[in-house]
């Protein structure tokens, strides 16, 4: 299935986007933007033919000693998602519900070197198919 790496293309398409978002946990460089998968994801409903309505999990890291550009990036990004009405799956893996927002932008962590952390979780509600037999 390829949600998470269609739902990173569609966010690297925002406008403005100070830094390109990455798949992958924060790297110990001072900068970085990334999507990562959350435990808690679950089948809702499932189906006969393999079908199954899905909500999942994920968040976005971002790290910078510039607390201003963290706030900026991730403020487009959420009120991008809020709007998004259509990710399209490349292999016929899913079908798209809807994003919600679990924790607008939120400072995580300042370290000693005043790189700043912050995140923001969505939850994705999506149709899965068995070995991409979308339709």
């Amino acid at each position: 299935m390829d949600f998470i790496e269609r739902l990173n293309e569609s966010v690297n398409t925002v406008p403005n986007l100070p830094l390109k978002c990455f798949l992958g946990y924060l790297p110990p460089k001072d900068e970085a933007f990334v999507l990562f998968p959350l435990a808690g994801g679950r089948v809702v409903e499932e189906f006969f033919d393999g079908t199954k309505d899905q909500e999942l999990n994920f968040e976005f890291a971002m790290k910078s000693k510039d607390q201003q550009k963290i706030s900026n990036t991730l403020w487009l990004v959420q009120n991008y998602l809020e709007e998004l009405s259509e990710i399209a799956s490349s292999d016929g893996s899913f079908d798209f519900d809807s994003i919600s927002i679990t924790n607008k932008p939120f400072i995580n962590q300042l370290d000693e070197t005043g790189i700043y952390v912050f995140l923001v979780d969505i939850k994705a509600k999506i149709t899965t198919y068995p070995k991409g037999e979308n339709k």
